[in-house]
């Protein structure tokens, strides 16, 4: 019997493009889904008569709930190696082998300064008014040189900003709840006392922090209101680490001076969202990961994964 597999938010319609699905024969038939699903019932509609499912990072959840409806299934792949919206105790309960890719950490870190810089410079203000015939200059650039850079979290993706962030000659701080003076030194980057003292003395500030129990809810509106009113704030993280309602407030009181996201509560976003319209913001719709080299890896691994499956020998399992 041939077997079926359904590609999850294909948006840009590259993902049989990108990888070379023809290797699994005619065993497996392809199906890219562009639009995305975005309840449990729609998607157990939609993959009742999947075998194979490939989802893109952790944009739709797979709960214990929605897998028991899925009864065709049989294989899970994810982008990455690491899924926190994946019930791997029911995939394996169901019968499900749940598998991963590899995932480079440079794409966000690129994301992260095309904000920072669009930001700084008001390019997309300054390009829309030379389009429509605007005021020619309309805003004063933020300097990077000798200004703070604050980073929440130097791991792979901060230390690299970090890099950056010294290149241009920015002074870079970086603080954690794990973070040493000797972690932060490596980066050549210094320790923060606190985050308090973090939000307090920087011009830039970027989130890049992995989301849980300790992070949820990291700035609200209590450490929002430290930073500078000619600050910035970046995430290209997680939206949940940031209090969205905290963050339009401060963005519509003109607290700080802007914010760059690439991530939100929900996605994608409502047309009547407040993130659509909110001032002093730079919005992506979670471009992070979203590039030719990412997304060649993505999906050239997912065959790999559905070809050593078949082949009764899975590689690249999760967790």
């Amino acid at each position: 019997m041939r077997l079926r597999c359904a590609v999850l938010d294909d948006f840009q319609g590259v993902a049989t493009e990108l990888a070379d699905w023809s290797v699994l024969g005619e065993r497996v038939e392809v199906v890219s889904l562009r639009e995305h699903l975005g309840d449990e019932d729609a998607l157990a509609a939609a993959l009742a008569d999947y075998d194979i499912v490939v989802t893109l990072r952790e944009r739709v959840p797979f709960p214990g709930s929605l897998i028991a409806r899925l009864p065709r299934l049989r294989l899970l792949v994810a982008s990455g190696m690491r899924n926190s919206v994946i019930d791997y105790a029911a995939a394996e309960a169901h019968g499900v082998t749940v598998c991963g890719t590899a995932s480079a950490s440079t794409p966000p870190v690129e994301l992260t300064w095309a904000l920072l810089l669009g930001l700084a410079r008001g390019i997309v203000q300054e390009s829309t008014a030379l389009r429509h015939n605007g005021p020619w200059q309309s805003t004063v650039g933020a300097d990077l040189h000798g200004r703070r850079l604050g980073l929440l979290g130097l791991g792979k993706i901060g230390s690299r900003v970090a890099q950056v962030g010294l290149a241009f000659g920015m002074r870079v701080s970086a603080w954690s709840q794990n973070l040493t003076e000797e972690r932060a030194a490596e980066s050549g980057v210094e320790l923060a006392a606190s985050k308090e003292e973090l939000l307090t003395t920087s011009d830039f500030v970027s989130v890049h922090l992995a989301l849980g129990d300790r992070t949820r809810g990291l700035l609200g509106a209590a450490e929002l209101a430290l930073m500078k009113p000619t600050a910035y704030l970046v995430n290209t993280s997680r939206a949940a680490i940031v209090d969205q309602d905290a963050l339009l407030a401060a963005l519509h009181e003109g607290r700080i001076a802007g914010a760059g996201v690439d991530v939100f509560d929900i996605e994608p976003l409502p047309a009547d969202h407040p993130m659509r319209t909110a001032p002093r913001l730079l919005a992506t719709p979670h471009l992070g990961y979203v590039s030719h080299a990412n997304y060649t890896t993505y999906y050239g691994q997912a065959v790999e994964d559905v070809r050593a499956w078949l082949e009764g020998a899975p590689i690249r399992r999760l967790p």
